[in-house]
C-alpha cells in the first residue's frame, strides 16, 4: 500500500501559496527573485493566482537558484516565519475548522494534494507519542534540506498562529545539523522545543494525549463548506488525469457522507451516469472497483499511520456499520484489520 500511496500523490505539483512563502522570504533577504523564476521556467504572472499550481520540478529548480542567492544558510527554516492562513490553500482553512489535531491528521492524506505533492505526510503513533513525518520528493540534497526545514517550521508556526496550539515534544531531521553551531539557536527559537538531527525520519513529535484536545476555533458548518470547495479544486487538478482518478478524488471528499452513487459522481464531473460508466469501462474498471480501491488505500493508511480506532476508520470510509468494513477488509487482504495494524 505504501507504494500505491506514493504513486498516487507523486505527480509533481506545488501550489502558488507554497511558492509565495519563499518569495516573501527572498524579499526580506533583498533578493530580486523574478529573474530566478524565469530561469527556472516559472511564469511570474502565474503566481498572481493562488488557485494555480506549478510543476514540482520547476519549484525544485527555482529553490536551487534562490537558496544560494539568499546567502542565508537557514533560508528554508527562516522562510517558515512567512506562513499565512492561505499558505496551505483550502487545506489550511479545513485544518482551522477541525475539532482536534487527530482529525486534522486524518484529513491530510485526503487533501494534501491540493497544496502540492512535493512530499508525503504520514503519522506514526507509538509509545504514547505521535510523529507527523514529511518525506520530501526533491532529489537535490541541499534543496531537500531547506524544503524539509521550511515544511516542519511552517507546520509549527501555522499551528501556533492559527490553531492556538504550541505543545510540541520535539522536532526530528534526517539531515545533519548545520556546521556553524551558532545557527542552532535559530532552530530552538523557531520550534521552542528539542531539535534533533540525524534521525530516522523528519517530522514533529507530540504526546498522543494532546491529539484529542479540543481546538477552540473549530466550526463544523464552515468545515462542510470548505470540503465542498475542496471538491472543486481537486476536480480542477484532475482534469488531465484518468476518469478513474477523477472519480477517486471526488470520492475522497464524500465518503463520510455515505459513498455517493455513480450518478452523483457523474454530475460532479459534468457527464451522465451512462457516460461515466462507459469511460470507466474504457479504462478497464468500474465504479465499484474505484470505490473499493480507494477504501482499501485509505484503510491501510489509517491503520499504519494513525491511532484512529477501527470503528472510526469505518466511519471515515463511509461505512454505515463497522462490521461491513471488517468484512470488506478481510475480503480484500485475507487478513483482519486488527492483525494488519499489529504487524
Amino acid at each position: 500500500m505504501d507504494e500505491t500511496l506514493n504513486n498516487a500523490v507523486n505527480t509533481g505539483l506545488a501550489s502558488v501559496p507554497a511558492v509565495t512563502q519563499y518569495l516573501k522570504s527572498a524579499q526580506s533577504c533583498g533578493v530580486d527573485y523574478r529573474p530566478l523564476l524565469v530561469a527556472a521556467g516559472i511564469d511570474p504572472l502565474l503566481l498572481e493566482n493562488n488557485n494555480k499550481h506549478i510543476e514540482g520540478a520547476a519549484m525544485e529548480r527555482f529553490l536551487g537558484l534562490l537558496i544560494p542567492a539568499s546567502n542565508d544558510p537557514c533560508f528554508g527554516l527562516h522562510s517558515a516565519r512567512f506562513v499565512e492562513a492561505a499558505s496551505y490553500s483550502v487545506l489550511g482553512y479545513i485544518s482551522m475548522n477541525c475539532s482536534t489535531l487527530r482529525m486534522i491528521q486524518a484529513k491530510i492524506p485526503i487533501y494534501e494534494k491540493i497544496v502540492g505533492d512535493m512530499g508525503v505526510t504520514s503519522i506514526e503513533v507509538a509509545d504514547g507519542y505521535a510523529l507527523q513525518r514529511w518525506a520530501c520528493a526533491f532529489s537535490d540534497p541541499e534543496v531537500r534540506r531547506h524544503e524539509v526545514e521550511n515544511v516542519l517550521g511552517s507546520w509549527v508556526s501555522y499551528a501556533r498562529k492559527f490553531l492556538n496550539f504550541d505543545d510540541w515534544d520535539g522536532v526530528w531531521f534526517e539531515h545533519s545539523a548545520p556546521e556553524d553551531a551558532t545557527l542552532l539557536d535559530d532552530y530552538i527559537r523557531l520550534f521552542g522545543c528539542e531539535v534533533l538531527f540525524d534521525q530516522p525520519a523528519s517530522g514533529i513529535r507530540v504526546r498522543e494525549a494532546v491529539l484529542d484536545m479540543p481546538l477552540p476555533q473549530a466550526n463544523e458548518q464552515i468545515l462542510q463548506t470548505l470540503l465542498e470547495h475542496a471538491t472543486e479544486l481537486l476536480a480542477g487538478l484532475d482534469k488531465h488525469q484518468s476518469v478513474a482518478n477523477q472519480v477517486k478524488n471526488i470520492l475522497r471528499l464524500m465518503l463520510k457522507q455515505q459513498p455517493p452513487s455513480s450518478q452523483v459522481i457523474a454530475e460532479k464531473l459534468g457527464m451522465s451516469s451512462r457516460t461515466l460508466q462507459r469511460k470507466l469501462g474504457e479504462e478497464g474498471t468500474h465504479y465499484q472497483d474505484v470505490l473499493n480501491d480507494l477504501r482499501l488505500e485509505l484503510a491501510l493508511y489509517f491503520l499504519k499511520n494513525t491511532a484512529l480506532s477501527l470503528d472510526s476508520i469505518a466511519y471515515e470510509l463511509g461505512y454505515a456499520e463497522a462490521r461491513s468494513f471488517y468484512r470488506s477488509f478481510k475480503q480484500w487482504t485475507g487478513r483482519t484489520a486488527g492483525s494488519y495494524r499489529a504487524t
